[in-house]
């Protein structure tokens, strides 16, 4: 059986301040870029650990998600490579302490804060249509609780055998119920 398609999963952090946004200018295959600090989901973490790590790692700054802003489906029609689905999720949340001395990840050349209309002025360089409509949301307001995230312990093993994973997707012993109360695990 051919394997199914799966989007990309990421997160986006937007950060504003002062009426400001942080965001990160990256060496990209289409050429320099903005977007909010961004990127994988990577195997293992939830995704508001993701965010949190996104964020020192391309921005060295600290970041912990209070809310989250949206989540967005967009189809990426790159200059070089493949083209790809990304599934995002935004969040906001409360900026913690820079680290002036910690390097960037590979690939971004620097962090800076813009206006939402600095930003939108350079939609051109965007590293995608979402960058703008993140902040747009979150202007309008836009947000939910972090509950409405639920992370199951098993996602937060880094390696999970693929015969583990089958029976634990088809195994009914391993559904919660529906609805099984409020705690999540973040």
């Amino acid at each position: 059986m051919p394997d199914p398609w799966r989007p990309s999963v990421t997160v986006a952090a937007v950060i504003e301040r002062d009426g400001r946004f942080l965001v990160v200018e990256e060496q990209t295959p289409d050429g320099v870029k903005l977007n909010q600090p961004a990127g994988h989901l990577d195997p293992g973490e939830s995704l508001v650990a993701a965010a949190a790590r996104e964020t020192l790692e391309e921005t060295a700054f600290d970041f912990a998600p209070t809310q989250l802003i949206g989540v967005y489906l967009w189809r990426s029609t790159p200059l070089a490579g493949e083209t790809v689905t990304y599934l995002r999720f935004a969040f906001c949340g409360e900026l913690g302490a820079h680290d002036a001395g910690r390097a960037l990840d590979q690939g971004i050349l620097r962090a800076l804060w813009m206006t939402r209309d600095e930003l939108a002025a350079r939609a051109a360089e965007h590293r995608s249509p979402l960058v703008q409509q993140c902040v747009d949301d979150y202007l309008n307001g836009v947000r939910h609780p972090l509950d409405l995230l639920f992370t199951h312990p098993s996602a937060l093993t880094a390696a999970v055998v693929p015969a583990q994973a089958a029976a634990q997707v088809h195994g009914a012993a391993n559904r919660p119920p529906p609805c099984a109360g409020t705690t999540r695990s973040i």
